[in-house]
């Protein structure tokens, strides 16, 4: 049977991410003994103030449609909290809720982009920016950033990136898949460029805000510019900070006439955000942070550990993130070194392929975030996962016989 695709759809590449995970449960099906190193969500449990929050709101029949920008309850605690850690002071009308900090992006693509009109997505990226740009009709304008440059963006590309039928630059800090996290005097050296290119407008990505360690402190570009605050968009949510990854909350701030354009398109896409869901990210932003103060702390002890682990094994390089849950270590020393059965290594996707079937360790390959050769390795699982995993990584890394000459 023939089935109806349109050109845009059939060309959307899958999710790496979502399609690793489905590969981990497949393989365990299969009775596969497999290390999972992909997660990209909280191990954690959602708190349990929050859990009573949403039992509390069923009980009490708080399980209706809701306003397609959300309720006054939430949108009123994402401007308390934008206020409390962003000193960013946002009207209600100025909010609006999603499922997802994702469908918020797609959704804000989706009401501002013509086809043909540009988006300037630096890389490594998250994996969903260019997909969910060319759904909209755009088109992604990649911008490599070197680890010299601690993958980051600098004013230079920037300016060069930059045309006419520019619309967005999209800034996820602290960043998936790097841990890479701008300064606020980073930030401020980009917004003068983009002041030059008042037909830009700044999408950030802040959902890993809270996740950041070593002191540093992540800085939202629309709090240090007046002019262009008034083309920003905040995007942020409570899935990583809180765990609360299958709640599907995430919101968004900005001028009230873009944010009233995003509600028309949730009005007539998902209608609203789950009320119960909503009535725990309102419990969740805020309550008591301790939560979030604690699963830092987590996961900055298992980001050491892993570098301690990774450290030892040849071929392998790593900067240390600042932020977010993953490591993104060069294996460019791996390149061109052969397996038992005499298969060259000739990509970061042969590497990640490799240690699936010699050692049983999922990751993913830096290819699919925009950068070669890297893998992105997930410290948002226990200590004895990291270590297994890492040992099996060694193991698996010196069976392989050394480079004999170029790669062909």
């Amino acid at each position: 049977m023939n089935v109806i695709l349109s050109r845009r759809s059939a060309g959307i590449h899958p999710s790496a991410s979502i399609a690793a995970k489905a590969l981990v449960t497949t393989l365990r099906e299969q009775g596969r003994d497999i290390v999972d190193l992909t997660l990209g969500e909280p191990d954690l449990d959602t708190p349990a103030p929050v859990l009573d929050a949403a039992m509390r709101a069923m009980r009490d029949g708080d399980t209706h449609y809701t306003a397609s920008n959300g309720t006054p309850a939430l949108r009123a605690a994402v401007c308390e909290k934008l206020f409390r850690d962003n000193a960013l002071s946002y009207r209600p009308s100025q909010v609006v809720i999603g499922c997802g900090a994702k469908q918020l992006i797609h959704t804000a693509f989706a009401a501002t982009l013509d086809e043909g009109d540009e988006v300037i997505v630096p890389a490594p990226y998250w994996v969903s920016y260019p997909e969910m740009a060319a759904l909209a009709g755009g088109v992604p304008v990649v911008v490599a950033c070197s680890e010299a440059n601690g993958f980051k963006l600098t004013p230079e590309d920037l300016e060069e990136a930059i045309t006419p039928r520019t619309r967005w630059l999209v800034l996820n800090s602290p960043n998936n898949p790097t841990g890479a996290v701008y300064s606020a005097a980073e930030l401020v050296a980009l917004i003068a460029v983009l002041r030059r290119h008042t037909h830009v407008w700044l999408m950030t990505d802040e959902i890993y805000e809270h996740l950041v360690y070593d002191g540093v402190r992540a800085a939202s570009a629309a709090a240090l510019d007046e002019e262009i605050c008034a083309r920003c968009l905040t995007v942020n949510g409570v899935s990583k900070a809180y765990a609360m990854t299958g709640w599907r909350v995430g919101y968004a701030a900005g001028p009230a006439d873009l944010i009233a354009a995003i509600t028309k398109l949730v009005a007539q896409s998902t209608t609203c955000t789950s009320s119960v869901s909503q009535a725990a990210a309102a419990a969740a932003l805020t309550g008591d942070q301790s939560f979030v103060r604690d699963a830092a702390a987590l996961y900055g002890s298992r980001r050491d550990r892993m570098m301690e682990c990774l450290a030892g094994i040849e071929g392998f390089g790593c900067r240390k993130p600042q932020g977010a849950f993953y490591l993104f270590p060069s294996v460019a020393g791996l390149i061109g070194r052969r397996r038992a059965d005499g298969r060259v290594i000739a990509s970061d996707q042969d590497i990640e392929h490799y240690l699936i079937e010699a050692a049983g360790v999922v990751g993913l390959a830096g290819s699919a975030y925009g950068l070669s050769p890297y893998l992105r390795l997930s410290f948002a699982t226990s200590l004895e996962t990291i270590e297994c995993g890492c040992e099996r990584i060694a193991a698996a890394c010196a069976a392989l016989s050394p480079a004999t000459g170029p790669v062909s």
